[in-house]
């Protein structure tokens, strides 16, 4: 069976911690693939804001829209479990980037690798747009 692989870059340019909480937790006392998911959700949230950008806004309605998910699994999390979240913009062009997760716990154990892909897009056309020159600028220099 072909394995999910999700590569990771050289460098990362932004980390947030986030506690598992008990609320995270599957019939397997350990943090289930749905918490991980929104747990990604808000680390994700807060690299855009490190990166000057809001995944959603209400007044332009435009923001980002996710296009895949990728979740290598790596190890377990539990409660009490404070997760190091690493990430970097990667694979930039028009329309969008890849956002790259490293999930780590507090004893730096491997969790997950996991990898969104986000694209530009008009909430109220219902249609991709393009990054602005800027923002790709900023995301490249990130990366670098």
């Amino acid at each position: 069976m072909a394995r999910i692989k999700v590569n990771l870059p050289a460098k990362f340019s932004f980390a947030v911690q986030i506690p598992i909480r008990i609320t995270d937790l599957n019939y397997g006392a350990h943090l289930g693939n749905d918490a991980l998911l929104s747990i990604l959700h808000e680390a994700r949230v807060q690299f855009l804001q490190h990166c000057g950008l809001v995944e959603f806004d209400p007044t332009t309605h435009s923001g980002f829209i996710m296009s895949d998910v990728a979740v290598e699994y790596k190890g377990e999390g539990f409660h009490g479990d404070v997760l190091q979240i690493e990430m970097a913009a990667t694979d930039l062009h028009p329309y969008g980037f890849d956002v790259v997760y490293w999930v780590k716990n507090q004893l730096d154990r491997e969790i997950a690798r996991a990898k969104t892909g986000m694209l530009r897009f008009d909430y109220t056309v219902r249609k991709l747009q393009h990054l602005t020159p800027e923002v790709l600028a900023h995301l490249q220099a990130m990366h670098q």
